[in-house]
């Protein structure tokens, strides 16, 4: 039987031809993705005084653009959209202005959440917070609640992309390096001054329906993306001791299958378990690594219809395997008082 380190290595060498960049390809993806966001938004501010519900269904639309342009960014967190590391990093930065993440900050979160994806050990960077079902059943009234709170859908994704854009991605965490501070300083100043510029010769109702309405739906849908990719049924997580790299990537990530234009919207996002895998596949050739390595054809497929079940999704439950809802721990919770009371 293979170890967890040949399987690995394996499956790394199997994707391997596919984690290259193509210039072509990437500058190509920056035009049809980063000119028709800025086409949309100056459309935006131009209608506003004719249609401000025009200008508003125009914002969903940027959304769609906001997505694809965070996946360029992420991309380049990677160090694999250009063979440049000036070049991802120059990229990585201006489209985080576009989108209001630091370069540097969510470079660094970022690997650690791949790092530490599916670890129950190692939680809380980079990803979304979680609770089993045993910590759930150990917690107080207070704590039970708030969790409760943090994972009512209309909080998660309504409140969710408010704080994020407006407190998580301006500042550091404690640990954060002198670079990653500065990067971050000065991501939030170029973002207040092209803000600013904007409210004074645009009006602030204009750039709450232009800016507003496209990064809360583009932050919305982002939230969306990374909960389902790790939050399934039959999703993988495991004690550092038992946690595997392979199993973390084509287990713990699902391969998300959209209809083709939101596979596109999404850059190919949604085949999570081969970036999780090889982060280094740039984002236009992941469905090729995916369809060219049988492997990962193992990975949990998810759709659209189905995706929607993972919102009852609350707890992990590390006796059977699996996510479950508040309401299947509440009755764990009563056969266990039950059985203490007959003992």
């Amino acid at each position: 039987m293979a170890t967890d380190k040949e399987k690995t290595k394996k499956l790394r060498q199997d994707v391997a031809p596919f984690a290259k960049s193509d210039t072509g390809k990437s500058v190509f993806q920056m035009i049809n993705t980063i000119v028709p966001l800025l086409a949309l938004w100056v459309a935006g501010y131009l209608l506003v005084d004719v249609s401000p519900w025009l200008t508003a269904g125009l914002s969903i639309i940027s959304a769609g653009f906001v997505v694809r342009t965070f996946i360029i960014f992420h991309d380049c967190t990677h160090g694999s959209f250009f063979k440049s590391k000036k070049a991802n990093d120059w990229v990585g930065f201006f489209t985080g202005v576009l989108t209001s993440f630091p370069y540097e900050k969510w470079k660094r979160e970022h690997t650690i959440h791949h790092a530490t994806s599916s670890n129950l050990d190692k939680r809380g960077i980079g990803d979304i917070d979680m609770m089993t079902v045993e910590e759930y059943m150990q917690a107080s009234k207070g704590q039970r609640l708030w969790y409760r709170f943090y994972r009512n859908p209309f909080v998660m994704f309504g409140l969710g992309p408010l704080y994020m854009v407006l407190i998580l991605n301006r500042f550091n965490r404690k640990d954060a390096k002198k670079k990653e501070r500065l990067n971050t300083i000065l991501t939030n100043i170029v973002i207040l001054g092209v803000c600013a510029a904007l409210i004074f010769f645009m009006g602030w109702q204009a750039f709450l329906l232009v800016q507003g309405v496209t990064l809360f739906v583009a932050g919305s849908l982002g939230i969306w993306l990374f909960y389902i990719q790790h939050t399934y049924e039959d999703s993988y997580f495991e004690h550092d001791s038992e946690w595997d790299y392979v199993k973390a990537a084509v287990e713990g990530s699902s391969y998300y299958k959209l209809p083709k234009i939101l596979q596109w919207v999404t850059g190919n996002i949604g085949f999570h378990h081969v970036h999780h895998l090889a982060p280094r596949v740039p984002n236009y050739n992941l469905e090729k690594a995916h369809n060219e390595t049988p492997p990962l054809h193992m990975a949990t497929t998810i759709t659209l219809r189905t995706s929607l079940e993972s919102i009852r999704y609350k707890l992990y439950d590390e006796e059977q395997g699996k996510f479950v809802t508040f309401k299947e721990v509440n009755d764990i919770i009563r056969r266990k008082e039950k059985g203490s009371i007959a003992a």
